[in-house]
């Protein structure tokens, strides 16, 4: 396949020249909207199954990941010549939405494939010599899969409802939503600190950043719309293995008391015990569970497998009462829609950021960690160094050059309720959500 896919570096002198000279990349510019559709249009029609087919193309197109953190030096200069390249498309025209009357996927043809090829094109996901045939071929399936990549969806090359969704988001909206995460990412553009973790709550993700590189990558589980993730600056000062989970306030409001009305064991099954001001257990018989408000106890479930907290908390000094931790219901990673939580962040393979955090800190190899949680014991462990934490909402960035990432703007902060792809309202809530994780009923 040719080589077109691999995306050129682009240098800060590149940015400063002039529309005409930058527009002359293919992939740089994303393609000038007209000139590129007028290339293709005169090109000779490739369509035929035989000289189109190369599974190459499926494979390379999802390398879209970097190892350069989202706040790494060469972002905001990636992301201001990704704006420069967007304000050339729409000044282009744009691209066209796509409409099929059939699903689109490998193996398809359809005159609405056409229009597919086009859009994917000005984007930069497909390289112009693919021609414009009705064949949903295989340089189309790698060119969507590259698409699905870049905006945080499963990269299975298949037109669904949230591929067609962000697909048809049109390019100057795009380009607004650039240009306001540049700002938030300026705004964080200082010394982060030599070792550093970064919740971006818009793609439910975790960076562990060292000495300006991505150490490990987590997928996790935030906040829904109503109970959102806070977004802060603090520091990791401890890691608890085998937490005891308290209840905080609202969901002992919102939640259990609902519960406890409908079922009366279920603090008891889920083993969380009632403390007073003094530190004496109360029995849960003694409480008006109907009562306008919650009582004035302490709720704390012991630690165990069914542990909201499971194995591990990661505690950071915040005024939230938000924390990070591991989950029972690890399900939950596997969903396409990640917000869920009421505000603290689950956070997949916890005991890899639990040896990376620990790393610096003597008596604490992954074993020992390990042999700690078989044990069961609540244990704090201090960091011997404290690791900025950062909670940011970055729904747009581009932190390898040329490829520029999207995510939904799920608590709807970017000023266009059509970035808002994949409403949260659809999730079950209330009881179902008790929170941190999910506890069973």
């Amino acid at each position: 396949m040719s080589k077109k896919w691999a995306i050129e570096a682009v240098s800060r002198r590149a940015f400063m020249r002039s529309a005409a000279f930058a527009g002359a990349s293919a992939w740089a510019g994303g393609a000038l909207a007209q000139s590129a559709l007028d290339e293709i249009i005169n090109a000779p029609r490739r369509g035929t199954w035989d000289d189109q087919f190369d599974a190459k193309a499926s494979r390379t197109a999802t390398a879209v990941v970097s190892n350069t953190p989202t706040f790494g030096p060469e972002t905001i200069g990636h992301l201001q010549q990704a704006i420069f390249d967007y304000q050339q498309i729409v000044s282009n025209g744009g691209w066209p939405q796509v409409n099929a009357p059939v699903k689109l996927q490998l193996g398809v043809a359809d005159p609405s494939v056409q229009q597919l090829r086009q859009r994917l094109m000005i984007s930069g996901d497909l390289p112009r010599s693919a021609g414009l045939s009705n064949s949903f071929d295989s340089y189309v399936d790698g060119a969507v899969k590259r698409f699905q990549a870049r905006h945080g969806l499963p990269a299975d090359g298949v037109m669904g409802e949230f591929t067609v969704k962000a697909m048809n988001v049109s390019a100057d909206m795009r380009l607004g939503q650039l240009q306001t995460n540049l700002v938030r990412l300026q705004s964080m553009s200082g010394d982060l600190g030599r070792r550093y973790v970064m919740v971006n709550i818009p793609a439910a993700s975790i960076e562990a950043v060292e000495n300006g590189r991505i150490a490990l990558r987590h997928t996790a589980v935030v906040g829904k719309i109503d109970r959102q993730s806070p977004i802060l600056n603090s520091k990791i000062y401890q890691v608890i293995l085998n937490p005891y989970w308290t209840a905080p306030r609202s969901i002992i409001q919102k939640d259990i008391m609902p519960l406890m009305r409908k079922d009366p064991t279920y603090l008891s099954r889920n083993a969380i015990r009632l403390f007073d001001g003094a530190g004496n257990e109360v029995s849960p018989d003694t409480v008006d569970w109907f009562a306008d408000k919650a009582p004035n106890l302490m709720f704390r479930q012991d630690p165990g497998k069914i542990n909201a907290m499971s194995s591990t908390k990661i505690d950071f000094h915040n005024e939230h009462a938000v924390y990070m931790h591991d989950t029972p219901q690890q399900g939950l990673f596997n969903k396409l829609m990640r917000f869920e939580s009421s505000g603290c962040v689950r956070v997949q393979n916890v005991r890899d950021l639990s040896t990376w955090l620990l790393k610096e800190t003597p008596g604490w190899s992954r074993q020992q960690i390990e042999a700690t949680i078989k044990r069961g014991v609540n244990t704090p462990i201090k960091l011997a160094e404290e690791v900025p934490v950062y909670f940011t909402y970055i729904t747009a960035w581009s932190a390898k050059d040329g490829v520029v990432q999207f995510r939904d703007d799920i608590y709807q902060r970017d000023g266009e309720m059509q970035l808002a792809l994949q409403t949260p309202f659809g999730l079950e809530g209330g009881v179902a959500a008790v929170e941190e994780g999910n506890l069973p009923q």
